[in-house]
Parts: structure tokens; sequence; C-alpha cells
């Protein structure tokens, strides 16, 4: 079965690397995606794999909230009444999610590469949400594709790589360790495009491309398929040698964003953490 048309093939590869988008899949009701299924996988995977919490919180917050203490087999099964947001990470760890994954991906795989070479620490994360759960502002380091399953909800982007809504320095924290939510002011709103989307449609999101998200009023099953380029390796990498020279006092200029080559900058930092003086 394919997945991407013809139509969403050529729209991906018109606005990617850089510009969100829309697309339609064709995922439809697939057995792994079903609640049952997604409670079983989470249940198997390491705990570290899950993260779930309540599903009423701010736009912005202060690192991560913590878990509701429902389990996360009950949590997934009920979401319907749990009130809780959870997220299964790397599904590719379970034999059947992997070959989901790298069906999905090999279908893009041309357009993909075209733009921003091999693909590189290819992931899936699915994210199961109560009616109305909020998912905080924050910024991810892959270039994602989000594919709505059930239910519906609303991401609000913000431009990637704009000091406005994510400063260097938020920038630098994260490539260093940092947490990867963000500080939200309520002015930064008017710079958000909203994107609404529900089952058979997906959006894609930048490498670190500000967003927050509002789910619909019915429970929702997303899954998000990533991977990680030089490109992105060499952003994140600079950011990391910004932050080193940032603690040394002096001021760094900002990196690029693509096509703009980082390299210079990543380079030196990975000779220095080859040498063991940066991490």
């Amino acid at each position: 079965m394919t997945v991407f048309d013809n139509h969403s093939r050529a729209t991906f590869a018109a606005h990617y690397p850089e510009k969100p988008h829309t697309l339609r899949h064709q995922l439809g009701a697939h057995p792994l995606m079903t609640f049952d299924a997604l409670a079983s996988l989470a249940e198997a995977l390491p705990e570290a794999s899950v993260e779930y919490n309540a599903a009423d919180q701010p736009i912005g917050i202060d690192g991560k909230p913590e878990p509701t203490g429902i389990p996360i087999g009950e949590t997934i099964r009920n979401i319907g009444t749990s009130g809780s947001w959870a997220a299964i990470k790397n599904i590719e760890q379970d034999p059947a999610y992997a070959a989901l994954l790298s069906e999905l991906l090999d279908e893009l795989r041309p357009e993909i590469e075209a733009k921003t070479g091999r693909m590189l620490m290819t992931q899936g994360f699915v994210f199961v949400t109560s009616p109305g759960g909020v998912t905080p502002y924050h910024f991810d380091p892959e270039h994602n594709i989000l594919l709505q399953v059930h239910g519906s909800k609303v991401m609000t982007q913000f431009p990637a790589g704009d000091a406005t809504y994510a400063p260097d320095e938020m920038h630098e924290s994260y490539h260093t360790g940092g947490a990867r939510e963000l500080t939200w002011r309520d002015e930064l709103a008017q710079g958000g495009q909203e994107f609404e989307i529900g089952a058979g449609e997906a959006l894609f999101v930048p490498v670190m491309a500000p967003h927050f998200v509002r789910n619909g009023p019915e429970p929702s099953v997303s899954l998000s398929i990533t991977w990680r380029s030089e490109w992105s390796y060499a952003e994140a990498d600079a950011r990391a040698m910004n932050a080193m020279l940032r603690r040394a006092g002096l001021k760094p200029g900002s990196t690029g964003r693509w096509p703009v080559s980082n390299l210079p900058k990543a380079y030196g930092y990975r000779a220095l953490r080859k040498l063991g003086i940066a991490s």
C-alpha cells in the first residue's frame, strides 16, 4: 500500500526542508495504530521510552510536567477519559513498528535525499492525547512529518531559526543537554501559523521550529516519522560550539539555516569533543 500519493510527494518536494506544509496520507486505521496495540507497545518498551502526564497543560511550562501516576497501559486504553498525554518514543525498537517506519520513510527517500542528503537516525514517535489536551511550547531537532491517525489537533508553528521565538541561548542550552521546552510569552502568539489536521492528514515540521499543539474534541493518535541529516547535525554542533564560545565571554554569530553550511564551527566542536574538551 502506498501511503503518500504523487500529489503529496510533489508537495513535500516543493517545500522540504524549511517550509511547513500539510499532506494527505493513506495510513488509515492501521492495526499497529489502534489504542490497544499502542498500549501493549508502551507496556513492552523500556520505561525510558514512555513519557506521559496530565493533558491539561499551559502553553508555556518550566521543565517537564510530572507523570499522572496512572499506569501507561491504562492511560492509553482509557485515553478518552484519563485526561492524559502520552508519548511512545523510538517505536522502531519493536520489529513491526520498525518495518512500518521504514516503509513510510522509503516512500519519501528520493525527495529527502535530493535536498538534505542521506537520512540519518530514523526514529518514530507516537502521541496519544485526551480530548482538549495541550502539548506545551517546544522545539525538536529532527526533520518531522506528523501523521494524524485518529482525532484531530491544531499545531501552531513559529518560524524556525528566528530568535524572536527561540533565542540563540535556548538553542545552545538544548544542544548542550538542556530541555526542549521554550519560554512562552503571550505576545508571541501573533507570529504563529495554525495548522489544523484531522485523520488522513499530515504536517511537516522543520528542524527546531518552535510549536505547541492543542488536541481536538476526540481522543487523538499521531505518528511522527523523523530523521536527521548531516545539515541538522552540523547546525546542532555549531550551536554547541557557540555555547562554549559564549561561556568564554565571546559573542558568537548565530548559525545559518539550510542551505547555509555550519560545518566550520561544527567541525571545531567535533574535534574538541573527540579530545574530551567538549561533552
